[in-house]
């Protein structure tokens, strides 16, 4: 519960920055909000989120587990690699690699992800 709270505010938050013009900042909360999620499938299905060097896993790694595990399938997981190459994109100041409705349409994704795969 608290953490669809956490996120849910996160995401209102992303889609206010959005409206305001502010597409940058509004890409990367978002990326915050779905790397959060993911990590919170993790814990969901049992995956374990540290590597054998006890060092967190990377997003990619995350994503790619999430799909070995068939929490869901290889589109999904395509999907999620986009979008974190959006999010990493507006985190590295990349800013002309992607439009507004990319983001528009990373939001909305986001939040039916969270829907769809609740954690």
């Amino acid at each position: 519960m608290v953490h669809a709270d956490t996120c849910s505010d996160y995401l209102d938050v992303a889609e206010a920055l959005l409206q305001s013009g502010c597409k940058d900042a509004a890409a990367v909360i978002t990326g915050t909000s779905l790397e959060f999620h993911v990590r919170t499938l993790f814990v969901k299905y049992g995956v374990d989120t540290e590597l054998a060097s006890r060092a967190p896993k990377k997003a990619d790694f995350m994503n790619a587990d999430l799909k070995k595990a068939d929490v869901y399938d290889g589109l999904r997981q395509k999907q999620i690699t986009a979008w974190m190459d959006l999010r990493n994109k507006a985190a590295h100041g990349d800013y002309q690699g992607y439009y507004e409705h990319q983001v528009r349409m990373f939001i909305d994704g986001v939040w039916d992800f969270m829907l769809k795969y609740s954690a």
